[in-house]
């Protein structure tokens, strides 16, 4: 294929190249070496001359796609070194080559070609292309061009309104600036194709409109004031031929592409919305159930991209195969119009004079919502929905949510848009919906509508009753009705179609995604109208108890073994429904349970008794005729059932335990009799569960509300109930059989705190700590009996025989004993101070082992964990000596070797076990006075020379992350350990300079912070930078002299070259303002020194370019203005590169 070769032969050369590239049988070496040669071909400066012969002499696909490619690469990255009369030929030639040849193009090489045109625009309209955008607007009047012209207006608008990075600023704004004033022109356009289309098929159209009943009338006459809009929307739908449907379809796409930049202005005419309006309703009334096309933008994407069709193209637009096709394309319009409206109403900033217009879009929607929920004979509202494009009904219920979140606010005083008739369509759409995530979608508008209203009640509480009467109907309709969709008793059908087995990514079922969401909204209901929620919801759990309650005389005793004496299928379908919405409704009820406490409690004090009363009934009921131990008639459906519903009220009680706080907080000094039945029956319904023959979903909900009764419920005399002391003897005598690991944690917790919490409302004298303090350390002593006597092996490696035993001990002991800890850490100090006693001897038998499993990563791993959760909340209790005896321990058991065994292997214990490490070195660094400021060099020294060397050219991210926070630490807590200068000498600055201290190790950090900046990690990158950040806002670090004289510079330099580099773009803004922080420390010298001295260092540009980069460069010393700089910088600078690297070589650039 060389150039002196006829262009006959030449392109008979590339078909054959190109057919046997996309041949199957191609080798891969073949295709790189026919890759190379087409690019060898491209790059030659008139390559183009024999690309425009290709094609207008070839029908081979390939052959066209490539052409294209080869202008599409010289317009986009060589057009400046193309010669001036070679482009007035490329823009001569190629939109002659589109007129003519555009019908029997494949549409993806139309479309192809079209942005090649479009791409020369963007380059050259209007200085050197000032016929450009004339003639694209002249195809669009055309009619026969008409389809052509629109695509490439859409074309011009998706890559010229929002052009990618290879122009410069000014270049982008100019063009912006220039589509803005075609605006109103290109809108007109559109409206006269879309109205001209549908009044020239409105005559033909003899189906006449379907009468509204009544009650429709009046609702349209109030949603729509007048009759005009009423009468024009009630016109039958007309029938569209292929052609017109085709070029509706790019009109609307046109529109909704400008929608999407153009500011809302009066150029969007009313005339104009009508006309999309009218287009809308070609989604509601269609009658046949239409196949979802792939995508709606595939007769006119303006990505060349695509692979042809199978069919070889054909003329675009046109449908081939089966009779729906029609309909699918009616169904298409109706979507591309909801696009256009959705793009509208997505916009917050609304000026004044377009409230109007958008109100008149949102009567115009409402209209079409009333049809689409609209009852006949022929149809329910469900079916209607059902028969509609499923695309269409996401369209119209993204616009309801974009109604609600962004403009409710405007049009809900306004006296012409009746908000209440709107819920009441809202109402009919949302539980007619014919799919799950349809309803979904709909349950978030209504959270939306209820936080909507929930702000504005707080805002308002004066006329609070007058907002909630408006709206109060709407409520209490909503709350039932969302409270019968999550029962089997009236939704078994679609319920029974949830799968409740598979988790999805937030680690819950459907089932459960269904019932959370349900919930939600039955929740903020609750939180507008409290009482009248709770009267719906109380009578309804009560009836389904009754069936539950009533169980008992159903079990028959034979022997060894109780049977549930429900054996009919009918029965137990029924019994198995009520079970299943018992469950639902008690975590209904366990949801409300916040709306009972505080400044509400004694309003509301006979409801929440009411409850907790039913519901210790209930637990103790489940408890004691042990309903989990059941044989029933269909175990695999009936036994889960009994197990969740028993489970769910222990969980529903649980959460009751801040109502039975505040109750203990209210009778302190009175009678307590009815407080402490309470709690008494709640133990005992507790404590039969907690023994391992239970099934665990039961013992966990069981575990749990013990846990809320000792940390916050708290009675005093929770511990003597013969419940408690019976489970306090369960897990301290040693042959029982042992609880699950998580069950038998809970257990600890709840005994642990019962005798280390101080109580609620008591003096310091009444708290018995002497007799608690004996019965927690005999506790401890019996929960780390086995533990304790490992001691023996502290001096001795452990051999292979007891190893396994050993690790099983302390994997068994550790974790109780931290969770211990854990929960206590907030404490009082009294109540750490016993912990710790209780502790001791366990903390000293870890010690002693650490280094005997120093190369055991897993028991390492579980050992720091406890060592980390004892700095964070006994460190106090520890004291100075015994906590230095432990960091020196760390600090010598790892040494280099060590550490880098560890790090090297990603992802492993080893890895968490150097976290962990570091993390207690956080909380040393972090301790205020000057107890352990000893270890600061040793810590220094260990991150910067053995943590800090295996860490920094390898990826690491978790150990990294760790390091530079202890870094991080270390200079925020430790200030004066580097800069000793005093406050007095700070504030008189610059009469003497700050003094330093170990300005070698503060060095070393600074530059560990610069290098991560030029790491691809861009977790670690956003953390250091705020690291930074904060230590300049809190110590002025980018004012210190060290760094403002050594540093400033290089930081800022590295920010602008990672900006440059695009490899961190998510955090653009981030990195503006540090640079912004840093540059003001001095601006002068930032734009007389820095700026010059960078510019003279970035390569890829000349002298001049960097003058016009230095210019632009505006000397503002305000945050925008700056951000803007350095955003237009480093775009010009880029396209500056972009250019030159495009020029051939020995151009000379004027």
């Amino acid at each position: 294929m060389k150039l002196c070769a006829s262009e006959e032969s030449s392109l008979r050369a590339l078909e054959s190249l190109m057919t046997e590239f996309f041949h199957s049988c191609t080798t891969n070496e073949r295709k790189r070496e026919i890759e190379e040669l087409l690019n060898n071909f491209a790059q030659q400066m008139g390559a183009w001359r024999h690309c425009l012969y290709f094609l207008s002499n070839t029908r081979n696909e390939y052959v066209m796609m490539y052409s294209l490619t080869v202008f599409e690469n010289l317009v986009n990255k060589m057009w400046l070194g193309v010669a001036s009369q070679d482009k007035m030929e490329i823009r001569s030639c190629l939109p002659k080559l589109l007129l003519a040849q555009h019908k029997a193009m494949p549409f993806f090489i139309r479309n192809k070609l079209c942005k090649v045109i479009v791409d020369i625009g963007r380059q050259d309209w209007p200085m050197f292309y000032h016929d450009f955008f004339t003639n694209t607007l002249q195809l669009i009047q055309s009619p026969t061009m008409a389809s052509l012209g629109l695509v490439l207006l859409k074309t011009t608008s998706e890559e010229l309104a929002c052009p990618r990075e290879d122009l410069s600023v000014a270049r982008k704004d100019e063009l912006r600036k220039l589509l803005l004033e075609q605006v109103p022109t290109v809108l007109g356009l559109l409206t006269g194709i879309l109205e001209t289309i549908w009044d020239k098929h409105s005559v033909t159209a003899a189906t006449p409109p379907p009468s509204p009943t009544s009650g429709e009338t009046e609702l349209l006459g109030s949603l729509l004031q007048g009759t005009q809009y009423s009468k024009l929307l009630s016109q039958p739908i007309p029938a569209l031929d292929d052609d017109s449907q085709q070029l509706c379809s790019l009109a609307l796409e046109c529109l909704a592409h400008l929608f999407s930049w153009i500011p809302l202005s009066t150029s969007i005419t009313p005339s104009l919305l009508a006309s999309i309006f009218h287009f809308a309703r070609f989604g509601c009334d269609l009658r046949v159930k239409p196949k979802t096309p792939s995508s709606i933008y595939s007769s006119s994407s303006s990505n060349g991209e695509h692979a042809p069709p199978a069919n070889g193209g054909g003329r675009p637009g046109h449908q081939t195969g089966g009779g729906g096709s029609g309909q699918v394309d009616r169904s298409r319009l109706g979507v591309l119009a909801m696009t256009c409206i959705n793009e509208l109403v997505s916009k917050n900033c609304v000026p004044l004079d377009f409230e109007e217009y958008l109100l008149r879009m949102f009567q115009q929607t409402f209209f079409l919502l009333q049809r689409l929920t609209r009852e006949n004979n022929a149809h329910t509202v469900k079916s209607r929905l059902q028969e509609l494009d499923e695309s269409y009904v996401e369209k119209f219920t993204d616009f309801l949510r974009l109604f609600v979140s962004v403009h409710l606010r405007r049009i809900e005083s306004n006296a012409q848009f009746p908000v209440v008739e709107f819920l009441a369509l809202l109402f009919k759409y949302t539980f007619n919906q014919p799919n799950h995530e349809g309803y979904f979608a709909c349950l978030d508008i209504w959270s939306i509508f209820l936080d909507y209203l929930t702000t504005k009640i707080k805002s308002r509480l004066a006329d609070r009753d007058s907002v909630l009467n408006r709206y109060k109907d709407a409520l209490v309709l909503l709350l039932r009705e969302v409270l019968n969709r999550i029962q089997f008793r009236y939704n078994q059908a679609q319920l029974e179609e949830l799968d409740d087995e598979t988790l999805d990514d937030d680690q819950q079922t459907e089932w459960q995604r269904y019932l959370r969401q349900s919930l939600e909204v039955v929740v903020k209901v609750m939180e507008l109208l409290p009482s009248h929620a709770f009267a719906t919801l109380f009578p309804v759990l009560q009836e389904d108890l009754d069936v539950y309650l009533g169980l008992q005389q159903f079990i028959v005793t034979s022997g060894t073994s109780r049977r549930l004496n429900i054996t009919a299928e009918n029965d137990c379908r029924r019994l198995h429904c009520a079970l299943r919405d018992l469950s639902s409704l008690l975590q209904a009820v366990g949801r409300l349970a916040g709306y009972f406490i505080g400044d509400v409690f004694a309003a509301r004090f006979n409801d929440a008794l009411a409850v907790v009363e039913r519901l210790v009934e209930v637990t103790c009921y489940g408890s004691q005729i042990s309903l989990y131990d059941l044989e029933t008639a269909v175990p695999s459906v009936l036994k889960p059932d009994l197990i969740d519903v028993h489970a769910q009220s222990l969980a529903a009680l649980q959460a009751y335990s801040h109502w039975l706080a505040q109750f203990y907080s209210e009778v302190q000094r009175q009678n307590q009799s009815r407080f402490i039945s309470l709690v008494t029956s709640t133990m005992d319904a507790t404590a039969p569960l907690i023994t391992a023959k239970v099934p665990e979903k039961l013992l966990l909900s069981a575990c749990h509300l013990m846990v809320s009764m000792a940390t916050t419920v708290r009675p005093v005399f929770l511990v003597t109930l013969p419940a408690v002391q019976n489970i306090f003897n369960l897990i301290t005598e040693s042959q029982t059989r042992r609880l699950p690991q998580e069950a038998h944690m809970l257990v600890c917790r709840a005994l642990s705190n019962m005798l280390l919490l101080p109580w609620s409302n008591l003096p310091e004298s009444e708290q018995q700590w002497q007799t608690r303090s004996s019965s927690h350390a005999s506790l401890l002593a019996a929960l780390t009996r086995h533990y304790r006597l490992l001691r023996g092996t502290a001096n001795q490696p452990p051999h292979r025989l007891g190893l396994e035993d050993t690790k099983a001990v302390l994997h068994q002991t550790l974790p109780v004993l931290r969770d211990i800890v854990d929960s206590i850490s907030g404490e009082s100090t009294k109540s750490r101070q016993i912990c710790y006693q209780s502790l001791q001897e366990s903390v000293q038998v870890s010690l002693g082992l650490f280094p005997v499993f120093i190369q055991q990563p897993d028991v390492t791993d579980e050992m720091l964990s406890f060592f980390l959760t004892l700095f964070q909340g006994l460190r106090v209790q520890m004291g100075v000596p015994f906590t230095g005896q432990i960091i020196h321990t760390f600090l010598s058991m790892f040494t280099r070797e060590q550490l880098a065994a560890s790090i090297l292997q990603e992802g492993s214990a080893g890895c968490r076990v150097v976290e962990k490490f570091l993390k207690i070195l956080q909380v040393v660094v972090q301790e205020p006075g000057q107890a352990f400021k000893p270890f600061l060099p040793s810590i220094i020294a260990l991150c910067m020379e053995q943590v800090y060397p295996i860490v920094a050219e390898r990826s690491s991210p978790d150990v990294k992350a760790e390091m530079f926070e202890l870094l991080y630490q270390v200079l925020h807590h430790n200030w004066r350990y580097f800069f000793k200068t005093s406050v007095l000498a700070s504030v008189q600055r610059g009469s003497a300079e700050e003094a330093m201290e170990n300005e070698a190790q503060f060095s070393a950090a600074m530059q560990a912070f610069g290098q991560s900046f030029l790491q691809p990690d861009i977790h670690i990158f956003k953390q250091n930078l705020s690291y930074l950040e904060s230590l300049n806002s809190k110590h002025k670090l980018y004012h210190r002299k060290l760094f403002r004289t050594s540093m400033l510079f290089h930081f800022i330099n590295v920010l602008l070259q990672v900006l440059l580099h695009k490899s961190h773009d998510l955090l653009q803004e981030e990195i503006a303002l540090a640079v912004y922080n840093m540059a003001s420390v001095d601006f002068d010298a930032f734009y007389s020194a820095f700026m010059p001295e960078f510019l003279n260092s970035c390569q890829g540009v000349d002298t001049n370019q960097r003058a016009v980069l230095g210019r632009n460069f505006k000397l503002e010393r305000d945050l925008p203005s700056f951000t803007q700089s350095v955003h237009r910088l480093v775009n010009d600078l880029r396209y500056y590169r972009l250019c030159n690297s495009s020029l051939p070589t020995g151009t000379v650039k004027l």
